[in-house]
C-alpha cells in the first residue's frame, strides 16, 4: 500500500517532476511535511528533493517567518499583560536571519534556512530563505515597511514569472497572495514593531504593513480555479501539491480583492 510505503528523496523528486517541476524554475514553497506520509530522511529528504529538481539553475525560495518577533501589543493567541509589554520589547533578542528559528511555519521551512548555500532576508516578522541562481537578487532590498509588497521578495518573483508550490496545505497558506494586497487601490494598513540587527546594533522598530486578509484567500483560490486559470495537480508521496505561476494568481487575486471592496461600498454608504 502507498500508505505503508516510505517517501524518500529520489521517489519525491519525480513526484515533482511529474507535476511540472523543472531544473531552472524560480519556485516558492509553502508545504506541510506530515501531508506527506512517512518520509525517509523527513525534512531534509524533501529539501533536498526540491533542489534535485530545481537544480542551481534554479532558485527554491521560502517563506521563513517569524509572527513572535513583533509588537507584543498585537499578541492574541495568547495576548499578554500590558505591563510585561516594555520588558518584552526591551529584552527580546534581536532577530538574526541565522540563528532565529521560524514560527509555524513547518519542518521543511525550519531545515530549509539552515542549509548550505541558502541566504535569509533581514526581517524581524516576515523574512525569506532562498537558494540557488537568482537567491540574491531574491532576498537583497526587503523593506522594513510593507515588507511582502514590491520590493519584497515576492515582488521580486513576481518579475522574475516565478512558481508557486502548494505541498499539502491550501490557498489560505500562500504567502504569494499578499503581494496583491499590496496592489489594491489604497490597501488599509496597520503598525507593527520589531527588533532586528542595522548596522550591527540591536534596534527595535515600528513599520507599516497592509492589514492582511488571508481569510479570502482560500475563497480566491477556489475562484481562480473555477474560472479555469492555470494551476497544475498532483500528488508528492500522499500530499495533494498543486503548482501555480506566480504572476497569473496575483493578478486574479488583486482584481478579486478590488471587486470585492467594490461590492462591500454601498454596504458601508448606506
Amino acid at each position: 500500500m502507498d500508505t505503508d510505503f516510505p517517501k524518500t528523496r529520489s521517489s519525491l523528486a519525480e513526484d515533482f517532476r511529474n507535476l511540472g517541476l523543472k531544473e531552472g524554475m524560480t519556485v516558492i514553497v509553502h508545504s506541510s511535511l506530515k501531508s506527506l506520509g512517512w518520509v525517509v530522511g523527513g525534512p531534509v529528504a524533501v529539501v533536498q528533493a526540491l533542489m534535485d529538481v530545481l537544480t542551481e539553475e534554479g532558485t527554491l525560495v521560502m517563506p521563513a517567518h517569524t509572527a513572535h518577533y513583533s509588537d507584543p501589543a498585537g499578541w492574541l493567541n495568547p495576548p499578554v499583560p500590558e505591563e510585561w509589554w516594555p520588558v518584552i520589547r526591551d529584552e527580546m533578542p534581536a532577530f538574526d536571519p541565522e540563528i532565529t528559528p521560524t514560527y509555524f511555519m513547518g519542518a521543511i521551512v525550519e531545515a530549509f534556512r539552515t542549509f548550505p548555500g541558502v541566504i535569509r532576508s533581514n526581517h524581524p516578522t516576515e523574512s525569506f530563505a532562498a537558494w540557488g541562481k537568482n537567491k540574491e537578487t531574491i532576498i537583497n532590498g526587503q523593506t522594513l515597511d510593507f515588507a511582502l509588497g514590491e520590493d519584497s521578495p515576492l515582488g521580486k518573483m513576481y518579475e522574475l514569472g516565478g512558481h508557486v508550490l502548494l505541498i499539502g496545505v491550501g490557498y489560505e497558506s500562500n504567502t504569494t497572495m499578499h503581494l496583491a494586497e499590496h496592489r489594491v487601490p489604497n490597501p488599509k494598513t496597520e503598525e507593527n514593531a520589531g527588533p532586528y540587527y542595522l548596522d550591527g546594533q540591536r534596534v527595535w522598530k515600528t513599520f507599516t504593513q497592509v492589514s492582511y486578509r488571508e481569510e479570502l484567500f482560500e475563497e480566491i483560490g477556489n475562484a481562480y480555479e473555477e474560472a479555469g486559470h492555470t494551476v497544475k495537480k498532483g500528488k508528492a508521496g500522499l500530499a495533494e501539491c498543486r503548482l501555480i505561476p506566480q504572476v497569473e494568481l496575483v493578478d486574479f487575486t488583486k482584481q478579486y480583492l478590488v471587486n470585492y471592496d467594490k461590492a462591500l461600498k454601498p454596504a458601508t454608504n448606506a
